[in-house]
């Protein structure tokens, strides 16, 4: 389901696919309530190169109400409450499709459905208090060589992946493995926060986790 895999499984076809800035922002009450606001950006320079592959056809993220509508569908609990679609100016110089959505979901299996359908890049614990664990990047077989690092940052200046949560009480976040020194943090408050270029994401090859705990 294409709405599923947009935020955790998305991250490498954020890349194949030129969706290249993505945010998510989740509000989560005591009950397991909440909603989580969604906005990415999608260059509609590299979007026409991609075309060439004959790939036009089959869009693997949601570009249209429609789309979200459908994946909404599909999962309990989760409804979606607005949508938007403009056009912006792109930190490439050209224009940006800028995508947003918000979208409720009354306990936290929706969430967790939505965040990843298939269960496994994503967990949730909850006795005496509550974890989210999000499994953004899975380890590299091997690594990159330096051109490549270098034409990835290049090719995605500008643009970032950013996840925030507000709980109803104080929240922590850590990042594994605690090496990634590119990202910005609020690692601890009502609302916590992780920020990283989307050009320095795709170049890590030790993996990226997230825990947020509340």
């Amino acid at each position: 389901m294409k709405i599923a895999k947009l935020l955790i499984l998305g991250i490498a076809v954020i890349a194949m696919n030129s969706c290249i800035g993505v945010s998510a922002d989740i509000s989560i009450n005591a009950n397991g309530s909440g909603r989580i606001t969604l906005e990415y950006r999608l260059s509609q320079m590299l979007e026409s190169l991609g075309r060439l592959d004959g790939n036009e056809r089959k869009p693997i993220i949601p570009v249209g109400r429609e789309d979200f509508e459908r994946g909404v569908a599909r999962i309990p609990g989760l409804s979606l409450r607005s949508f938007s679609s403009k056009e912006a100016r792109g930190a490439d110089g050209g224009r940006d499709t800028v995508i947003k959505a918000a979208l409720d979901f009354s306990d936290t299996a929706a969430l967790l459905a939505f965040l990843d359908i298939t269960g496994s890049h994503v967990s949730h614990a909850g006795d005496s208090g509550n974890s989210l664990r999000l499994v953004l990047l899975e380890p590299a077989s091997q690594a990159l060589n330096a051109d490549l690092v270098s034409l990835l940052q290049e090719a995605y200046a500008g643009y970032e992946l950013r996840i925030s949560l507000s709980a109803p009480k104080t929240a922590t976040l850590a990042v594994s493995p605690p090496s990634v020194k590119t990202a910005q943090l609020v690692s601890q408050g009502k609302k916590v926060t992780f920020a990283i270029d989307i050009g320095d994401l795709l170049t890590l090859t030790d993996g990226l986790a997230l825990e947020i705990a509340w």
